[in-house]
């Protein structure tokens, strides 16, 4: 009686060995290339330098004025940041429905096409084109985030989409439902908590893109920032500073809430 024969070993797969080897080698290209000096950072006149720059801002400024308009700047910031992530997701939205394919292969090489130069191009750059246009003040920065962010959200929404289960619509087309019925009541459900969740992700981070868009003239905490930091007026630059980090750990502490709520 013969013994039953082993099965064979899988063919090895090189592919991802290579892989691994190159982004290893460019890690370590990377390093060889720049000119860190690490050491530099921890001289002694490093040190000093910086303990004599930190203890500039130091206490921060509390007059009533100054603080109602720090909190007049962090209510604008708030604003352009709401309002930026609003228009991003009716943006995304619509260039995410045919960047899944839902219109044809070549559309969706065109949009997605679009949602890259979108997403490429920074808030900064977008605020400093947009500030040519509308002017100095929060419109121009809310525009750069919701242009910005709407590259974001588009590929994020469109992957979400191809990759939702396609027999709950396929079932309800088979049983009379048309296309754009089928899918609103079938496809967009099982992709609507990511979304979701993805949209309040961009809203944390377009909290932190407000405050630097003020920067370039965009309005808000950035813009105070700037203006005090440039007089080398460090005690009000420091309640501006708290007024950022306060703000974003409140939305921070929102987002979180929302998506233990929506996850229930």
């Amino acid at each position: 009686m013969n013994a039953p024969r082993m099965p064979s070993a899988p063919p090895r797969r090189w592919s991802g060995t290579f892989l691994a080897l190159l982004l290893a080698a460019l890690v370590v290209a990377s390093f060889a290339s720049l000119p860190l000096h690490f050491a530099d950072l921890f001289t002694a006149d490093a040190v000093a330098s910086v303990a004599e720059f930190i203890g500039g801002f130091a206490p921060p400024e509390m007059a009533a004025g100054f603080l109602t308009k720090t909190a007049i700047a962090s209510a604008e910031t708030l604003a352009m940041s709401a309002v930026g992530t609003l228009l991003a997701v009716l943006a995304g939205v619509l260039l995410a429905i045919p960047a899944a394919g839902r219109f044809g292969r070549p559309l969706r090489s065109v949009v997605r096409a679009v949602l890259n130069v979108l997403r490429s191009i920074p808030e900064l750059v977008w605020a400093s084109v947009l500030l040519i246009a509308a002017g100095l003040g929060p419109f121009p920065g809310t525009l750069a985030l919701g242009a910005h962010t709407a590259g974001v959200l588009g590929r994020l929404f469109a992957d979400a989409l191809e990759n939702a289960t396609p027999l709950p619509e396929q079932s309800l087309r088979t049983n009379g439902a048309t296309p754009m019925a089928a899918f609103f009541y079938a496809t967009l459900p099982q992709t609507l908590p990511q979304m979701l969740s993805y949209t309040l992700y961009r809203w944390e981070n377009n909290i932190r893109a407000a405050a630097i868009l003020g920067v370039v003239g965009a309005g808000g905490l950035g813009q105070m920032l700037k203006y005090h930091l440039s007089l080398f007026q460090m005690q009000k630059a420091a309640t501006v500073i708290l007024a950022m980090l306060l703000l974003v750990a409140l939305v921070d502490g929102a987002s979180f809430w929302l998506r233990r709520l929506l996850t229930r």
